[in-house]
């Protein structure tokens, strides 16, 4: 049995994906084996090689590319753009998994802003059940009142209980034999909603009710408003501040020392000290701007809270 694991990304994101499937590797059982694709629609013949050279005799690097005509309904529109702020068709990726491979029941999914601290294979035995799929509360946005108020207001959903689509186990037999994908290619075009995070708000959204809620510690964000966890098993560089452009960043220890031992880490070094004060002011601007939407949104007569007023949209 191989244990399928896969990430999404665009070929500029191939330094960041080397030091989390590196992390990946580390911590990897070597007595089960583990298959780790990589889902993308323009990732170079050279950086495909660089992170097959990362592999070993059980944990094992393959590709697919994405065809365009799979994700042609996803149209670079404002209301499908992440955190308001750019278009990126790869944040959709993860919600065809589990179409595009039908020899899995089962598959785990994971960003490449993320360092693995444990072996992911403990992922991979969580029981779903029922449930569609599991992952963890999304605690970046519990401290920030818009992001609160966007998730009871626009989505009419349950803060405590809105997952982050960071790191998913998904039930992938579920979601072929429920049309999964038919449903969300339904809504998407039926209703255009005005998301934040796309992806991630129609996973809430259409899964409402069958999603198992894992420990904090599979998904641990920097946070200035918590304490650090002590062990956390996955590190996730949500949002806006990544380590790779700001110094003193929570959790910046566990990135370094993998990157350190990737082809990747003298660019790396050099992104962090190029990185400008202005760029980084603009970074912290951005969320500023992120949140913006959530004062257009509250007033659409068309937003997720409005539609689901005439009935449910879950599966």
């Amino acid at each position: 049995m191989t244990i399928p694991v896969f990430y999404s990304i665009s070929d500029d994101f191939t330094k960041y994906a080397a030091v989390s499937l590196n992390s990946l590797i580390k911590h990897a059982s070597s007595d089960k084996d583990y298959t780790v694709y990589f889902l993308s629609q323009d990732l170079s013949k050279a950086h495909q090689q660089d992170l097959r050279n990362l592999g070993t005799n059980n944990v094992h690097i393959d590709f697919l590319t994405i065809d365009d005509q799979i994700v042609a309904p996803i149209q670079n529109r404002q209301e499908n753009y992440l955190r308001a702020d750019f278009f990126t068709m790869s944040i959709f990726y993860r919600l065809f998994i589990p179409d595009l491979f039908p020899q899995y029941d089962k598959a785990i999914y994971i960003d490449s802003d993320t360092i693995v601290n444990d072996d992911i294979a403990k992922l991979y035995e969580t029981e779903l059940d029922n449930n569609l799929f599991a992952a963890c509360t999304d605690s970046s946005i519990q401290y920030v009142a818009k992001m609160v108020a966007y998730i009871k207001d626009v989505l009419a959903l349950d803060p405590k209980t809105y997952i982050n689509s960071g790191m998913l186990i998904l039930n992938c037999k579920a979601f072929r034999e429920e049309g999964f994908i038919s449903h969300f290619m339904k809504l998407l075009e039926q209703y255009h909603f005005d998301c934040i995070a796309p992806d991630q708000d129609y996973l809430n959204e259409i899964c409402d009710g069958r999603i198992l809620h894992l420990d904090p510690k599979w998904d641990a964000m920097p946070n200035d408003n918590t304490e650090p966890l002590e062990h956390p098993s996955l590190i996730h560089y949500n949002l806006f501040f990544k380590p790779w452009h700001f110094t003193n960043i929570q959790y910046e220890q566990y990135f370094w020392a993998s990157a350190k031992e990737t082809k990747f880490y003298p660019e790396l070094q050099a992104e962090l000290d190029n990185y400008t004060d202005s760029e980084r002011e603009i970074d912290r601007h951005k969320l500023d701007f992120m949140l913006t939407k959530e004062d257009k949104t509250i007033k659409d007569p068309h937003n997720w809270a409005q539609v689901k007023k005439q009935g449910p949209v879950t599966l």
